[in-house]
């Protein structure tokens, strides 16, 4: 008889989930979920959530960039060197504040984006295409559910709660 994996309490449920999540990560990371044929693995995961942040939410500096990712601003000012080396990010100088720096998405960053979402996208749709439009739905929902409490999680350990 399989143990009932839903009671509240029960490790079984806790067990499983703590294992998949990690399979999930070391499976991630070992494909980086990067899609399907030439653009396939061809876009780090910094990269591409930088690129990601820029087109949606537009020109912004360092400091603003890094709070909306909820890191360092130094890890960003690192991560988007060489996205301005390759031209996929421009830098420009803050039109009030000459001194402040502005990030923004180049067209061949918006081009390459969205090659590499095309990719992604496809792979997505290959891994479920046996899912019931309602099961896609639903485990977007949950992802981003527990991806919002890992992030919140983050942020209070950051601000020193425990």
């Amino acid at each position: 008889m399989t143990p009932d994996l839903t009671a509240v309490g029960d490790t079984g449920l806790l067990d499983t989930l703590q294992h998949e999540v990690a399979l999930f990560a070391r499976r991630a990371e070992q494909t980086r979920l990067g899609g399907v044929g030439q653009v396939r693995n061809s876009m780090d995961r910094a990269a591409y959530l930088l690129l990601n942040r820029l087109d949606k939410e537009g020109p912004m500096g360092v400091k603003a960039l890094a709070a909306s990712m909820g890191i360092d601003s130094s890890t960003v000012t690192r991560q988007v060197a060489p996205l301005v080396d390759t031209g996929l990010v421009t830098r420009t100088s803050h039109p009030d504040d000459g001194r402040a720096v502005v990030l923004q998405l180049s067209p061949r960053g918006q081009a390459r984006l969205e090659e590499v979402r095309s990719s992604r996208r496809q792979l997505m749709a290959e891994l479920t295409e046996d899912w019931v439009p309602e099961e896609r739905e639903a485990f977007c929902a949950l992802l981003t559910r527990f991806n919002g409490a890992l992030s919140a999680r983050m942020a209070g350990h950051d601000r020193g709660d425990s």
